[in-house]
């Protein structure tokens, strides 16, 4: 069955997160990805562990499944040319070296555009090719100094997301970017140069809280689990343990209200609009809290669904994964008998659906394979 991508070759030159994931999405796509490794080393997150596996890492393993890995040193001679020749065959080219690196070799947008008219070349950088191109850019730092710690855990501490949030939402980025220039590249007959930065990434993902500082020069501040526009929107605690508790409307609270046996606060003025919810939030989670410490989350939890509101328990990645497994969302995929199972693809195809998942590659597993297929060819002069 043919795949969405199937016929587009991708050559990856990125390491750690945001740019091999992106590749990864393209591979899970159909995409043929030919990941090029420092040769002895390869991509530095096969040595951030534990945990371990049989290849590498467990981080390694979550960004590269179904690619291909070729060592080449860009110092050697022959092997940059192996690598050139690749980047003057790829629809794709996918980059995060600091700036000016891969001028120095020849692999640069404009020398790999010059060989080839169609590639779209996309770059990932911390923050951006101009001012910011000598700073160097990780998730941690970009978290950090671009605001997302200030509004993330509990007031006064700042606290990262317990996952590389930023790079994931830049990777996602750059695979809208790249998808967008393919789809050009029919149009305009010709590729062109995908940038994104995790800063720009970070700042864009920010929403209503961007939103409501450009609208209000207010900046705002960490609220542990509550929302700054809507109330209820937190985890409140049960008996034995805390409720995630959504209301995003005052017919929701109504029903919250009546549900925990406490009518007579949706008549509450100070609870009966959102708005006044929000600006009595300290009263309106005690008595809610209140009521709901006569019971446990499990009762809790199903009483609640049970009057149509979007509430849950706090679960771990453990139980997430089971309950997707329980919905049938099948959450996870085989990727080979040597390697651990895999989160699957959130993307779901009526017509064209992504079933085939290959096990992350050993360091210069295709070094054979590669080589040949794109060793350079001998111009007509040299042949005469």
């Amino acid at each position: 069955m043919t795949l969405p991508l199937e016929g587009v070759l991708v050559a990856d030159f990125s390491r750690v997160l945001a740019g091999p994931l992106a590749a990864a999405t393209l591979a899970d796509l159909g995409a043929e990805v030919i990941k090029v490794e420092r040769p002895g080393v390869g991509d530095d997150t096969r040595h951030w562990g534990p945990p371990w596996t049989d290849n590498s890492s467990s981080y390694f393993e979550c960004a590269n499944r179904s690619k291909r890995s070729v060592e080449l040193d860009l110092s050697d001679p022959s092997d940059l040319a192996v690598a050139q020749e690749l980047a003057s065959r790829c629809d794709v080219l996918i980059e995060n070296f600091r700036a000016g690196t891969l001028a120095r070799h020849g692999l640069d947008y404009e020398s790999a555009s010059a060989r080839n008219r169609g590639v779209v070349y996309a770059s990932i950088t911390g923050f951006g090719a101009t001012r910011g191109a000598d700073l160097a850019g990780y998730d941690f730092l970009v978290q950090a100094v671009g605001g997302l710690m200030s509004i993330t855990g509990p007031p006064g501490e700042p606290t990262k997301a317990g996952v590389a949030l930023v790079d994931v939402l830049t990777s996602k980025d750059a695979v809208v970017g790249i998808l967008a220039a393919l789809r050009a590249r029919e149009v305009i007959g010709r590729g062109q140069h995908v940038e994104v930065n995790l800063l720009s990434s970070l700042l864009g993902s920010l929403a209503n809280q961007a939103s409501s500082y450009l609208a209000t020069g207010e900046v705002p501040e960490a609220m542990g689990n509550r929302h700054p526009s809507i109330a209820p929107y937190e985890t409140l605690r049960a008996g034995d343990g805390h409720v995630a508790v959504c209301c995003g409307n005052d017919a929701q609270f109504g029903r919250l209200a009546a549900a925990i046996g406490r009518p007579e606060l949706a008549e509450d003025p100070r609870f009966a609009a959102n708005a006044d919810r929000v600006a009595h939030r300290d009263e309106l989670v005690a008595a809610l809290e209140d009521a709901l410490g006569a019971d446990d989350v499990a009762r809790w939890v199903q009483r609640l669904r049970a009057a149509g509101l979007p509430v849950g328990p706090v679960g771990t990645l453990a139980d997430g994964l089971e309950l997707a497994t329980r919905l049938g969302l099948q959450p996870t995929v085989d990727v080979g008998p040597q390697s651990p199972p895999q989160v699957r693809s959130p993307l779901t195809f009526s017509e064209t659906p992504v079933t085939d998942y290959a096990a992350p590659p050993r360091l210069g597993e295709h070094n054979a394979v590669v080589r040949e297929k794109f060793q350079p060819q001998p111009s007509q002069e040299s042949q005469t």
